[in-house]
């Protein structure tokens, strides 16, 4: 009888037990706008886009979203798939590659200075994400042209509407206002008397 008793309790607590899940992560990555048209340029510019500096806040793999004025949530079953600065300057080179009509556009590469590229820097000053209602990205970039031409700089301030709920419309509206960034940074190159 008391082995009977103690296998029943053994036997509830493991099914108490085994009924409890947590939840399973949700990962995201940041896409190239696929509503960009090429702007007719020839395809000669090259590029190299990085290095790509986030703020601290929106570094981690969780996805960061605002919930008030001074209060943000670390969401832990939303992630970003890769660091948010890789795909951040990845997003950005594939715009522009749309945009100049150019497959010479690329990442940051530390191993090499290749002649006759251009230098994109990236450095992101906010990267807001308010659930249902909007996105921010504020970027500062600076154009270097081949060589040690002077710098072209700018910034860019993109303000996107969510279209929708949950994460998969947060990320879209992202890539909308990184669009709207790489938009400014292709203009930049092609009017810049270095070119």
């Amino acid at each position: 009888m008391r082995y009977a008793t103690a296998y029943l309790i053994l036997a509830l607590v493991t099914g108490w037990f085994g009924g409890c899940k947590s939840p399973s992560a949700s990962f995201y990555t940041l896409s190239a706008d696929r509503s960009l048209a090429n702007s007719g340029a020839t395809g000669s510019i090259a590029a190299v886009i990085g290095p790509v500096t986030i703020p601290d806040l929106v570094d981690r793999p969780q996805i960061v979203t605002r919930v008030g004025d001074n209060e943000v949530e670390i969401n832990e079953f939303a992630r970003w798939a890769q660091p948010l600065s890789g795909d951040i300057g990845g997003v950005i080179a594939a715009d522009l590659a749309v945009l100049l009509n150019s497959p010479q556009i690329s990442v940051f590469d530390l191993t090499r200075e290749p002649p006759g590229v251009w230098r994109v820097r990236i450095d992101v000053m906010r990267f807001e994400s308010t659930p249902g209602r909007d996105v921010t990205v504020d970027v500062l970039w600076a154009v270097r042209p081949p060589g040690q031409g002077r710098p072209v700089t700018g910034r860019s301030v993109a303000r996107e509407a969510v279209s929708g709920p949950g994460f998969e419309a947060l990320v879209a509206a992202h890539d909308r206002a990184l669009a709207s960034v790489s938009r400014d940074i292709a203009a930049a190159l092609q009017a810049s008397p270095a070119r």
